[in-house]
């Protein structure tokens, strides 16, 4: 009898920890971004809006794939987007389309995002302060995000964000860009946030990642790494 409990109680434990979870589980997590720029783009694309038409230059926005500026590891590459917010509300952002997920959903997303800055903490500026009043704010939306012309001529994304720190419909505060120093030197911040996503009929959506400025004047920042999971 003793021997038959004790294959009883080994069988159950096997039973148990054999087992995996199903799709249907409201835990399950699946991974649809998971990027550095080392190597390119890697299908990210840069935007910006919140200026008017045709200030480009005056507004001096640039983008590219660069190398890290020291004292970071110069070997590396990061996304940098790069303004002078004239207009007190520069929205810089980069976006990418995922495949893969359950039509017409809506889910919740964790992103982990690495960028650099050299937004000194504490100090204060035209507008706002360099690091804490540059807010990261992101999105996964079944809308493909866009800039479109307002009826004063400037350049707006088709989405709601809101403004700076506010949360849109569409798109979330996640934190500042503050060094963490009192020196203009670059520093690798790690950022975190959870929200809602939706996804489309085709169970594809897009990733929106940027910053919205209320500091009136030139905020550069580099990506570095984006993970983007999500869970049903």
């Amino acid at each position: 009898m003793k021997n038959f409990k004790l294959i009883l109680i080994i069988l159950t434990i096997f039973a148990f920890g054999g087992c995996k979870k199903s799709d249907n589980d409201s835990d399950l997590s699946l991974v649809i971004a998971n990027d550095n720029f080392n190597d390119g783009t890697n299908g990210w694309t840069v935007d910006f809006v919140d200026y008017p038409i045709g200030k480009e230059e005056a507004w001096e926005i640039k983008s590219s794939v660069l190398s890290l500026p020291s004292p970071l590891d110069t070997l590396k590459k990061g996304y940098m987007l790069s303004g002078i917010n004239h207009s007190d509300d520069l929205y810089m952002f980069i976006k990418k389309k995922v495949k893969g997920l359950r039509p017409n959903y809506t889910f919740t997303v964790k992103l982990d995002i690495e960028l650099a800055s050299n937004a000194r903490s504490n100090t204060a500026g035209v507008g706002g302060a360099e690091g804490e009043n540059v807010y990261i704010k992101a999105g996964v939306t079944a809308i493909e995000p866009a800039k479109v012309i307002d009826e004063h001529g400037d350049y707006r994304l088709n989405l709601d964000k809101d403004s700076q720190s506010y949360f849109g419909k569409d798109i979330f505060y996640i934190d500042h860009i503050a060094n963490g120093t009192d020196e203009a030197v670059y520093k690798l911040l790690n950022k975190s946030g959870e929200f809602r996503g939706v996804s489309d009929s085709n169970g594809e959506a897009w990733i929106i990642i940027g910053t919205d400025s209320a500091y009136e004047y030139t905020t550069k920042v580099f990506y570095t790494k984006i993970k983007a999971s999500v869970r049903y």
